[in-house]
């Protein structure tokens, strides 16, 4: 294994406990146990399991039932919905290649979803939404379809909604006001700069900050998380991917949360509990548990 590979050593304990609010234990090395007991050795006792297509969210929706502490999020990634109608053929994601099947495979995977909504240990749809960066013109269509059918099914069951946002802020929040989000929408891996902060902050979205806002080049992510209200701020890893400083490009897991949670401290200017603290409360009013 090359250090690249290695996983992170164990940072120092929180004080409190925290809950990350969004990672893909499927995508993780290990079992799920290993990833509980390791991240609840340093204060993150709670996670929500995301799903990114139909059967990510079905196990998704298994694991929260079998685990008091994980809660899941179901959806069809924005990536995913582009995939399903026009196929894949260079095989991008977990699936490998395959054809497309049109708007009515869509519908299907969608009814799919929304049975999965239903269910009392899914917390949230998500995640879903729009990403300009993997998506191209061609696309758009479809994923835009997705995103406006993943808000109806959250708001019709009552559950948060998990936005994935890459490249397109402006659309994303057009989308949310035309079709009315949910009383409880979290912007995941939320990456705008400070004045789209203030909208959110303004409309009560949630912005849940991940590991890269301890990159050197993520100033505008800090100056974001500066202005967010507190009690709109949750912290997340979305391991695999986003591996906090100093470990980024390594394998990110729930039990790095501590690193990012001391980094959001000091750009807010507060102790480490109380941000916590906060956190932890943040995250049960966003997900409902």
């Amino acid at each position: 294994m090359s250090p690249k590979d290695a996983l992170p050593p164990l940072p120092e304990p929180l004080r409190g406990e925290v809950a990350d609010s969004h990672t893909h234990l499927d995508m993780q090395d290990g079992t799920v146990e290993e990833a509980l007991t390791k991240a609840a050795a340093v204060g993150v006792t709670t996670v929500v399991q995301v799903g990114c297509d139909v059967k990510g969210s079905r196990w998704a929706a298994e694991t929260a039932a079998a685990h008091e502490n994980v809660h899941a999020a179901v959806a069809l990634h924005p990536n995913e919905a582009p995939r399903i109608v026009l196929g894949d053929p260079d095989g991008w994601s977990r699936q490998g290649a395959r054809t497309g099947g049109g708007d009515g495979a869509l519908d299907d995977a969608l009814t799919e979803i929304d049975r999965l909504a239903s269910l009392p240990y899914v917390r949230g749809v998500g995640e879903t939404g729009l990403d300009y960066f993997r998506t191209g013109p061609e696309g758009m269509a479809a994923q835009e379809r997705s995103f406006r059918a993943h808000i109806e099914i959250a708001k019709r069951h009552g559950k948060a909604l998990v936005i994935h946002d890459r490249e397109a802020h402006e659309d994303v929040l057009r989308v949310l006001d035309e079709e009315g989000a949910p009383e409880r929408t979290v912007f995941h891996c939320y990456s705008g700069d400070a004045a789209m902060a203030e909208i959110c902050g303004r409309k009560g979205y949630y912005m849940s900050f991940a590991g890269n806002v301890t990159f050197k080049n993520a100033q505008p992510l800090r100056d974001a998380l500066a202005v967010a209200p507190l009690e709109l701020v949750l912290v997340e890893t979305d391991a695999p991917f986003l591996t906090p400083a100093p470990y980024r490009g390594r394998p990110n897991a729930p039990y790095l949360i501590p690193l990012t949670v001391r980094a959001m401290a000091a750009v807010r200017g507060i102790e480490e509990d109380v941000l916590a603290t906060a956190l932890a409360a943040n995250t049960a009013r966003a997900f409902d548990y």
